[in-house]
């Protein structure tokens, strides 16, 4: 659960990096995201830790290191690896590898399930506890899931520090720590087969 909310976040985060604002406070929210953006997102890549919170029900936690569309994910179920052309899913109780297409929704039932337009949401940009907050509120008769997201980042450098996303009437609330950007090299994605040699291998990109 907790790497699907990180891809949620991932998912948010990408769309939101397409976009145009007309306001004052809408440009400078714009010119700041994208900064972040950056950040997290640019050709050097980027990884961090993450702690999530589903309205004090649900708590799981794991790291995500990504570069284009190369992602890893080690949470407290399962690491993945994805090169960008292939994705492996190690689930650690059952001793199984997963293999399916780097872009299939199929490795993910939530992946898809998540995507929403632009012009769905109205933005704004304010200061909170010494930080930037990027608030984005669903605009009447939007017909997407996610409600609001609101995002800080620091002053200084604009990086991550914690989301909150509505879905429904469900928030959810992502802690990001030991954030670096820049520095990641491609070997970090590619699957040490050597290290699961005795595990079920089960070919899903056929499926």
């Amino acid at each position: 659960m907790g790497r699907k909310i990180v891809l949620l976040v991932i998912v948010v985060l990408q769309t939101l990096a397409l976009g145009a604002q007309e306001t004052a406070n809408e440009r400078q929210a714009r010119r700041i995201f994208n900064q972040a953006y950056q950040q997290v997102f640019g050709d050097q890549g980027a990884s961090l830790h993450y702690d999530v919170n589903i309205i004090g029900v649900y708590k799981t936690k794991g790291d995500i290191t990504f570069k284009g569309k190369k992602q890893k994910f080690v949470d407290e179920r399962v690491n993945t690896w994805n090169d960008g052309v292939t994705a492996y899913m190690a689930f650690r109780k059952k001793k199984e590898v997963h293999i399916h297409a780097a872009n299939s929704d199929k490795k993910d039932k939530y992946s898809g399930k998540f995507k929403f337009e632009l012009d769905d949401f109205d933005y704004n940009i304010s200061e909170d506890d010494g930080l930037f907050l990027l608030t984005l509120k669903q605009k009447k008769h939007a017909k997407g899931t996610i409600k609001i997201v609101k995002a800080w980042v620091t002053k200084k450098g604009y990086e991550p520090v914690r989301l909150r996303i509505k879905v429904a009437f469900i928030w959810t609330t992502v802690k990001v720590s030991n954030f670096r950007s820049g520095g990641i090299t491609d070997d970090v994605f590619v699957f040490p087969r050597n290290q699961y040699k005795d595990w079920q291998f089960i070919d899903k990109r056929k499926d």
